[in-house]
């Protein structure tokens, strides 16, 4: 089967997809012969160890990875994200572009993490799978299955996935409610008259805090 090596070169913002979508910059290369098309999964994982933080990044990351004093134990690799791409033919190597759809719900952990982060970049590891189509020796089609032991690293700039928060839900973050959370929001809305869930929200804090207040 032919060895094929992965590269990720890059990262752009998709600013017309449905949802928030960066598009990596892949590269596959091999010295072999020429590929016919490859059915490739990509299973993209955040290293959070791979970087260093500050105080403030360890108090908004606690969610995650628990106390400061932990991190030697919670802070491990998670799953970011699972692509599937068909790669088209190509001799030699060819560059594609790898879609990664980003979710800006809280509840999901990846989220959190670059919420968390104040600057610098995440690190990436993506691993690849799949099926390679290609021709053997006697010209006819042969496919060879691809381990799990491909690998390419990448530092995202958060700058980038902020950068597509901000395109896609421009200054407004997104909060997941239980029904019954929701049920009771909505009355309290309706019994102060407030125009929108700011507003709603807002009287609440500011009446929580006079009641906290001395």
């Amino acid at each position: 089967m032919p060895d094929l090596g992965f590269t990720i070169e890059g990262v752009e913002i998709e600013r017309f997809a449905v949802v928030p979508t960066l598009l990596f910059g892949l590269r596959i290369a091999t010295r072999d012969q020429p590929i016919r098309n490859i059915t490739l999964r990509s299973q993209i994982r955040i290293e959070p160890a791979r970087r260093g933080y500050d105080a403030d990044e360890h108090e908004r990351l606690g969610d995650l990875f628990g106390e400061k004093q932990r991190w030697g134990q919670t802070l491990r690799s998670f799953l970011w994200e699972h692509v599937n791409l068909a790669v088209p033919p190509f001799e030699g190597a060819c560059s594609v572009k790898l879609p990664v759809a980003c979710s800006h719900d809280f509840n999901v952990a990846a989220t959190k993490y670059f919420q968390g982060l104040r600057g610098g970049e995440v690190p990436l590891s993506f691993l690849f799978s799949g099926a390679v189509f290609y021709d053997g020796p006697d010209g006819h089609l042969q496919i060879g299955q691809l381990s799990w032991n491909r690998e390419a690293r990448f530092a995202l700039p958060l700058s980038v996935w902020r950068e597509l928060m901000e395109h896609y839900y421009p200054d407004t973050n997104w909060l997941r409610l239980h029904n019954e959370v929701f049920e009771k929001l909505c009355r309290y809305r309706r019994e102060k008259g407030l125009a929108d869930w700011d507003q709603t929200l807002d009287s609440l804090i500011s009446s929580q805090m006079l009641e906290a207040s001395p």
